[in-house]
């Protein structure tokens, strides 16, 4: 009996190991395009474009994009809303300044840019993998679910803006403010001081 047993652990081994090889190689390079936006946009947006390619090519898994769209407006919300909602959490003290006069504290996103592009590309790849598998493929008209996900997108966009606008925040900063200081007279007349 403890042979079998010896027998299975040895072979469940090198599978964790290699699991946690894997899992560490994809952590590793996950950590490396922290640093690289743009590149991790642009490569979410080729695996978006081969998602909708293989949908259009397929005519089909209309449900699984509306989950997905679903799935992305609610990560969108997410990302445009303040880590502390003013609403919620007037009493702590941790909110948004909303007056000239307050202090400047800057916006913390509740999910964060990396967080929000790692689901979106995660959701991305689920959605594609879903689509080889005919389970999921439901029959259904689709510009009806066109149709509800744009009055749905529109209707939380408008309510999400008017918080924005009752807290007086904007979710993207442009970068630091510059500031022109005061010229000197000496300088402004031409006058050199060598």
């Amino acid at each position: 009996m403890e042979g079998v047993e010896g027998d299975a652990a040895s072979a469940v081994a090198p599978l964790a190991k290699w699991r946690n090889d894997f899992a560490r190689a994809f952590q590793y390079y996950l950590d490396r395009s922290t640093s690289h936006p743009v590149h991790r946009w642009l490569g979410t947006l080729v695996v978006a474009a081969i998602y909708v390619l293989r949908v259009f090519y397929v005519q089909g898994f209309y449900v699984v994009s509306y989950g997905l769209g679903i799935y992305i407006l609610n990560l969108l919300i997410g990302f445009l809303s303040p880590k502390v909602d003013p609403e919620l959490d007037v009493l702590d003290g941790a909110s948004l300044p909303t007056k000239g006069s307050d202090e400047f504290r800057p916006f913390i996103r509740r999910l964060p840019e990396f967080k929000f592009w790692y689901a979106i590309t995660k959701a991305f790849c689920i959605a594609f993998f879903m689509t080889f598998f005919s389970l999921f493929d439901v029959p259904v008209f689709w510009p009806i679910l066109l149709c509800y996900w744009i009055v749905l997108f529109v209707l939380t966009m408008k309510r999400q803006i008017m918080h924005m606008i009752k807290y007086k925040y904007i979710p993207f900063s442009i970068g630091k403010q510059k500031y022109a200081g005061k010229r000197s007279s000496a300088s402004s007349s031409g006058v050199s001081r060598d």
